[in-house]
């Protein structure tokens, strides 16, 4: 096996590990789209794991998300990297142990729009660190889920255009990322209370983060109308149905979709 197939091979079963979620419509991808898209997804995640661990303290977070930003603003140093998360080798995930892997991974002439996004990610994350994670209004709150998740958006929407030319609007691109994230912070509500953060803005109700999550993923619905491309339309339909899907379930009282719904949601989308 060549080191491109191993890297593949390895690149997927680090996807599946990391998040089901997408990894579903990632593998549906055809074998370029596939790899970058891939490649890209597990840059972010290897980041985001930093932000989310909960054995670093704040301090740390900031500073290996820092450093990690500023070499991913040149061309990267896999041992500069390995320098800075030696001493935390023992805590982080595999995925963020592999930056270097997925980046080499990563199409020569796109990688570089994948590393300015995970970049800029990477700062606002650190900032959203130092800030513990308080959200007091709307704003704060749209600042936060655009580096979280619309940057995804972005650096999707980037990874269309080099693929085949398809033009997106940004701020369509952003909704996406936020409507999926809304989503996600309304089915951890209870979670993330526990670890003493909340994401809700001042005075906020759910039914307020409800229609926050309903606004960004009408959004994404105009956004999906921008692509014609049915193999990027698959990839986008599946995780944007799961979180409607899902806020359905959340406001009829259940805590998430079940495993069945889920495989049925997909089954559906693939044989529409």
């Amino acid at each position: 096996m060549s080191g491109q197939a191993r890297l593949d091979k390895e690149a997927m079963r680090v996807l599946k590990l990391t998040s089901r979620t997408f990894y579903i419509p990632i593998k549906l991808l055809n074998p370029t789209l596939r790899k970058t898209v891939g490649s890209a997804y597990l840059c972010m995640r290897a980041i985001d794991e930093i932000e989310d661990h909960e054995q670093l303290d704040a301090e740390t977070k900031q500073r290996l998300l820092l450093e990690t930003s500023a070499l991913l603003q040149k061309e990267f140093d896999s041992q500069a990297y390995e320098a800075l998360i030696t001493p935390y080798k023992s805590k982080l995930p595999e995925v963020t142990l592999r930056l270097g892997d997925w980046l080499e991974f990563c199409p020569a002439d796109i990688v570089d729009k994948v590393k300015a996004s995970t970049s800029e990610m990477a700062e606002g994350m650190a900032k959203w660190v130092k800030k513990d994670w308080e959200v007091r209004t709307e704003e704060d709150l749209d600042d936060y889920t655009y580096y979280v998740a619309g940057l995804v958006g972005v650096m999707l929407s980037d990874i269309w255009t080099w693929y085949d030319g398809t033009e997106t609007d940004r701020d369509l691109a952003i909704g996406y990322g936020r409507g999926l994230q809304a989503v996600n912070i309304l089915r951890n509500k209870d979670e993330d209370a526990e670890r003493g953060v909340r994401f809700f803005p001042d005075g906020w109700s759910r039914g307020d983060m409800f229609r926050y999550a309903e606004g960004n993923l009408a959004k994404a619905d105009d956004y999906m109308k921008q692509i014609e491309t049915k193999n990027i339309t698959l990839f986008c339909k599946i995780p944007l149905s799961l979180a409607k899907r899902t806020l359905k379930a959340l406001q009829s009282g259940k805590e998430k979709m079940t495993r069945a719904e889920v495989e049925s949601t997909v089954d559906e989308i693939i044989n529409e």
